[in-house]
């Protein structure tokens, strides 16, 4: 077949590759990297002839014309569906541009191929790599569910971007041009995420969190100052020959990488391999992935799946949260009701690594938060405000660690648990805290005070 003649047939402008788009459509913008920029600018330039567009996405990272669109024809043409919000999601949330869509990360997979749970998807537009000599795209660093979404699809258009990885998987990590309606070229430059600078409180927590991290663990590490923290210890460590299976793949893992932490040989599934759903970071971290052998992109239905997690020895999960009440319930994607992030896979991560041989699942947090205006309150609250999310319920949770300690929640009463979680918070709220554990009936007189 001659993939270059069928490319050369497809290939056609923004402009005209969003004429397919009609009022009333679903359409699918991918996911961190494989969000449009091109495509997004042509759909939002039509919005005077336009209605009832809802977009789907995850984690968008570069503002979207759309938005802008909509406050210049003065209605909601565009409503943004999300199923985990990132900075863009949160602003626009508040301005009636965009919703949540509640999900397990691991489960995305088959709302797709579910007509009756995703009802359809009329056009996907999805940012990926230039097409090799097969007549494959690389998903880059979004293979996650982008499958899933392309079979989806009524419509498929691809912005084909030199600037987007090519990166190596195990499925499901590329789209061929045979799938495809339309190409359009892109030169948009990838979406670059600063590093965060982990605080001090989050190295005391990585100091507590890294001593139970064995020599040949596998690893899997959030994004944000505390697992920066955690990453940067790794480095400094006497730890050797780490594995990598992860949601997200980060900075901290090539940093970990390069400086000869990551080996994977005791890895008892995909041995060698840094497996990955998806990721974004440093331009140094894309240069990393491109290309490289050693990693190796999934869709998140396998990375995620609790099996799989669990059928590695020694799997270490490390998470954060916002807050945990003294139940031991923890959240991780909202304050009241204003959602901040969403599920994503921390609860799959909290079942498989507990489930793993010799692995542990820890979630950390600091003990308090400092406002803008340099209020203090305490991360370990009696209960949450309504409408904050449950993220991980009590009867899953594993380890909890805060600058205070950590501490093994498996198997304890509502009692031990109260005064593990006082003995993690700040001492200026444990007092408050021991009386609304009374006034809970969890705090037995024979606790410590």
């Amino acid at each position: 077949m001659d993939f270059r003649k069928e490319y050369e047939q497809k290939l056609t402008t923004p402009e005209e590759a969003a004429k397919v788009v009609k009022s009333g459509d679903w359409i699918d913008y991918g996911h961190a990297s494989t969000v449009p920029t091109l495509v997004d600018r042509a759909i939002a330039a039509r919005a005077e002839e336009l209605e009832d567009i809802n977009i789907r996405a995850l984690l968008v990272f570069h503002p979207l014309a759309i938005y802008e669109a909509n406050e210049r024809v003065g209605r909601k043409v565009f409503t943004m569906n999300s199923w985990h919000f990132g900075g863009t999601e949160r602003k626009r949330a508040a301005e009636g541009d965009a919703f949540f869509i509640p999900m397990r990360f691991y489960e995305l997979p088959y709302f797709y191929r579910r007509e009756d749970e995703v009802e359809r998807v009329d056009v996907a537009v999805l940012a990926v790599s230039t097409m090799d000599e097969n007549g494959n795209f690389s998903f880059g660093m979004g293979a996650s569910h982008s499958t899933e979404t392309v079979r989806r699809a009524k419509y498929v258009i691809l912005e084909e971007n030199p600037n987007i990885p090519h990166t190596f998987g195990l499925f499901d990590d590329v789209v061929n041009i045979r799938d495809v309606d339309a190409v359009v070229k892109s030169d948009a430059p990838m979406d670059v995420m600063g590093n965060s600078t982990p605080s001090e409180t989050d190295k005391k927590i990585a100091d507590l969190i890294i001593p139970m991290i064995p020599s040949g663990a596998t690893i899997q590490i959030g994004i944000g100052g505390l697992p920066d923290a955690v990453g940067a210890g790794i480095v400094d460590s006497d730890l050797h020959d780490l594995g990598v299976h992860t949601e997200m793949y980060v900075d901290s893992m090539v940093k970990m990488a390069k400086a000869g932490k990551i080996t994977g040989k005791y890895k008892t599934v995909n041995r060698g391999k840094q497996v990955f759903a998806f990721g974004a970071g440093s331009q140094e971290m894309y240069d990393y992935v491109d290309h490289n052998p050693a990693i190796a992109t999934a869709s998140v239905d396998y990375v995620n799946d609790p099996k799989v997690i669990m059928a590695h020895d020694n799997f270490i999960s490390i998470n954060t949260a916002i807050q945990v009440d003294l139940m031991g319930q923890v959240s991780a994607e909202s304050t009241g009701f204003r959602h901040i992030s969403g599920t994503g896979g921390q609860l799959d991560f909290v079942i498989g690594a507990y489930r793993s041989n010799g692995g542990k699942s820890i979630v950390a947090l600091n003990a308090t938060h400092t406002d803008k205006k340099g209020n203090v309150t305490s991360n370990i609250v009696q209960s949450f405000k309504p409408g904050t999310i449950v993220t991980d319920p009590r009867s899953a949770v594993h380890y909890i660690a805060t600058e205070y300690g950590i501490y093994n929640f498996k198997g304890k009463s509502t009692w031990q648990r109260a005064e593990a979680l006082v003995n993690l918070a700040h001492p200026d709220f444990r007092d408050e805290l021991i009386q609304q554990a009374e006034e809970m009936g969890i705090w037995r007189q024979s606790n410590k005070r």
